[in-house]
């Protein structure tokens, strides 16, 4: 095929993307249109207040889940801001960018949990005594912040400002009772089966005979379970059904009838990320092409680069605990990384499959548009990337394992070049032998499954930008600089711990 039609339709695709990142751009802007985003502290708390000119409405804390971050709750706090509500989003200890981790017993209520709930509730009386007016301060949560909040709303009112209606989104908390809250909207996503049942056995603690959309009163109680179509865990917090349940709930309990039409934010959002990832496509093409050879592995020998890393690692790696990083199941994460690039690096040297020159013009282009570009965007609307200086040498530590473990994996791909099959499987492969840790210990490694699904997000956007890098200079430098971007993410996703503190 000619050069020219094929570069055309480079064009023509780089165009398409660059359109539609700005398009996304827009529309998320335009969802924050007349709202004064304001970044605060409560203590040592980092807190984002939102607040539309002329907001008559009470003010509502907002709470993310576990690994969250504030900003994965804007969507909620943009569109209670709209409604005419002053929200206040803030990071949790050892999240996003509070400086302080997480520390108590994570096994008792009267440890870690407790403390979570007194760090929300200083953001509550800063929310009263700025925008409460006398009202009660209404309480957002996501995931694991459900049972903090429900814990503060049901705090006595008389030792501090009073809470009003709660929102709990992906439910769960054992302190739920027929009585309290006695305000109480729990909004679940269709593919939340368990956290539906919790949900419509909290409703039917007041009408045993509720159902799913419906709403439960007796006396002062009234609670409500509703489902977000077409979502699961995460993606709830993008919801516009979930979010409009949101703003009407706290509308009924407060009297006030504003209710905006809620922004497609979570499709836009889905739109950018996609359209920055697709831009690595053309950008890639403007790396100096590198001439050398491309080693695909015969099936047997697949199978031996693949098969023994993944077992070898966890037998290795599961009898060490440093101990040093702060942050959970970190410093096994390092070492198991470690281990399984090594030994797989040790073995395609033995099969004649080598690094070759890195393209350090590649190095720079993965961590300039990963971390730069597509970091930002996310960082802005969707999640905390970003560290804070604590987390500096967390992600050095990281990168001692990440770099070897992604050098292998892009070798061992043969930098995208290997049939899809064998790409899939060596992925396949190190999440199974994540599984075997956590079989091996699972008390300790538990977290680790957490983890499973920030691989699969980070092979499926940064895999891809790495390999059109590999194609493009050799599999080396693009290993290189997804080992770099493999320990950032990891350093910014897990929360700091400080174990006993």
């Amino acid at each position: 095929m000619s050069e020219p039609p094929r570069l055309l339709r480079r064009w023509v695709f780089a165009l398409l993307a660059a359109t539609l990142a700005a398009l996304s751009l827009w529309q998320l802007e335009r969802a924050a249109s007349g709202v004064t985003i304001e970044r605060l502290t409560v203590g040592p708390t980092p807190v984002t207040r939102f607040a539309a000119r002329g907001a008559d409405g009470p003010a509502v804390v907002i709470a993310h889940g576990f690994a969250g971050s504030r900003q994965m709750m804007r969507a909620y706090a943009l569109g209670l801001a709209q409604a005419g509500y002053v929200a206040w989003a803030f990071d949790f200890e050892g999240h996003g960018r509070h400086p302080v981790p997480m520390s108590g017993d994570v096994t008792e209520v009267e440890g870690t949990t407790q403390l979570l709930v007194d760090q929300t509730l200083s953001v509550v009386e800063a929310a009263a005594a700025r925008d409460g007016g006398g009202r009660p301060v209404a309480l957002v949560g996501h995931s694991m912040a459900t049972d903090i909040i429900i814990r503060a709303a049901l705090r006595d009112d008389a030792t501090g400002p009073a809470t009003g209606p709660v929102v709990a989104i992906s439910a769960f908390s054992q302190a739920v009772t027929p009585q309290a809250p006695d305000n109480l909207l729990l909004i679940s996503g269709q593919g939340e089966p368990g956290l539906r049942d919790f949900a419509l056995r909290a409703l039917r603690m007041v009408d045993p005979q509720a159902q799913e959309g419906e709403t439960a009163t007796a006396g002062d109680i009234s609670r409500r379970a509703v489902v977000a179509p077409g979502v699961e865990h995460v993606a709830v917090l993008w919801s516009r059904t979930a979010q409009a349940e949101a703003v009407d709930w706290l509308n009924l309990a407060h009297g006030r009838e504003a209710a905006p039409p809620v922004p497609r934010y979570g499709a836009w959002l889905g739109a950018l990320l996609a359209a920055l990832v697709a831009l690595a496509l053309p950008l890639s093409r403007l790396l100096p092409a590198r001439a050398e050879p491309r080693t695909t592995l015969p099936p047997r020998r697949f199978a031996a680069a693949v098969l023994l890393p993944a077992l070898l690692a966890p037998l290795v790696s599961v009898p060490v605990d440093l101990g040093a990083l702060p942050v959970l199941v970190a410093d096994y994460l390092a070492v198991h990384l470690l281990v399984f690039g090594a030994v797989q690096l040790a073995l395609l040297w033995r099969l004649g499959v080598l690094p070759g020159r890195i393209s350090a013009l590649a190095v720079a282009a993965l961590l300039i548009w990963g971390l730069g570009a597509f970091g930002m965007a996310l960082d802005r609307y969707g999640a905390n990337f970003w560290p804070t200086p604590e987390r500096g040498w967390i992600i050095a530590a990281l990168a001692l394992g990440a770099v070897p473990f992604m050098l292998a994996d892009a070798l061992v791909t043969a930098g995208g070049h290997a049939p899809f099959w064998q790409r899939i499987t060596a992925r396949v492969a190190f999440l199974a032998s994540l599984g075997v840790a956590v079989a091996l210990d699972f008390e300790r490694l538990f977290f680790l499954m957490l983890i499973a699904p920030v691989i699969v997000l980070f092979y499926l956007v940064f895999g891809l930008m790495g390999r059109w890098a590999a194609q493009r200079a050799g599999a080396a430098g693009a290993g290189l600089g997804l080992g770099l971007v493999l320990a950032w993410a990891l350093g910014v996703s897990f929360p700091l711990f400080a174990a006993g503190g």
